[in-house]
């Protein structure tokens, strides 16, 4: 692919990776990979993506394991380049670690596994949720200007996928929530109509009838409605109020 990150292919290829992947995470991959095969430059760096939600980061895609370790040592001290880089949304060089005075504790961790020089430029996700692309190098100084300019010119390319990555991911927990909430829902529905056709009452009275007899047999309401539901199938009583 060509260096410049700005030609209208590459926010194309990524938008096509958002449409061609039904699995968000395997898309948050191909991005990953994408950005080694980018910003390498004849050496390959590794690479993660840390995503911050509800004060909790997690690397949510990475080149390599290896990288998801490097990324999970910085967790560990809860500060450092990527994570300040999402949080502040600044992009943050650390041309050499073994000169690096912030992060003491971290650099002195990350200089253990040979890793000489970090990059961590934000996404702009333009809601709560936060996120930066942390790319790793065994070289000290390995990020030229170019390189930084290119990688945030990428950064800038990715950021909308990403964030419609991250609306798919949000919107698919709410759908599940709201199943799961509705799977739980249904036997109580179903019960309320029963004890609608037994006692030709209101929805509401049956339902008033149902909790009190919850309350006084000291059971769940949900494991109530089971078992009249249950009842019911075995007596094949045809009554709920979804049959016409």
């Amino acid at each position: 692919m060509s260096s410049d990150l700005t030609d209208a292919r590459t926010n194309d290829d990524l938008q096509d990776a958002v449409l061609d992947f039904s699995d968000v995470i395997q898309f948050l991959d191909e991005l990953c990979q994408h950005a080694v095969r980018s910003l390498s430059d004849g050496e390959e760096v590794l690479c993660g993506i840390t995503l911050l939600r509800d004060r909790k980061a997690a690397t949510v895609a990475s080149s390599s394991e290896y990288a998801r370790k490097m990324d999970e040592i910085q967790y560990s001290f809860d500060d450092g380049p990527c994570l300040t880089s999402a949080r502040e949304q600044l992009t943050v060089e650390v041309p050499d670690v073994r000169r690096e005075e912030r992060w003491p504790e971290y650099v002195a961790a990350i200089s253990e596994h040979g890793l000489h020089s970090i990059l961590a430029v934000p996404f702009d996700l333009a809601g709560d949720a936060k996120a930066a692309l942390n790319v790793y190098s065994a070289t000290a100084h390995k990020f030229t200007n170019e390189a930084i300019e290119r990688a945030n010119a990428y950064a800038s390319e990715a950021s909308r996928s990403l964030r419609l990555a991250v609306r798919i991911a949000q919107h698919s927990e709410r759908a599940n929530d709201l199943i799961t909430a509705m799977e739980s829902r249904t036997p109580i529905d179903i019960a309320i109509g029963i004890v609608m056709c037994q006692n030709r009452c209101t929805q509401t009275e049956a339902f008033t009838i149902l909790r009190k007899a919850s309350s006084h047999r000291n059971i769940k309401l949900r494991d109530l409605a089971g078992q009249i539901v249950a009842g019911a199938n075995a007596n094949s009583q045809p009554a709920t109020h979804f049959d016409h």
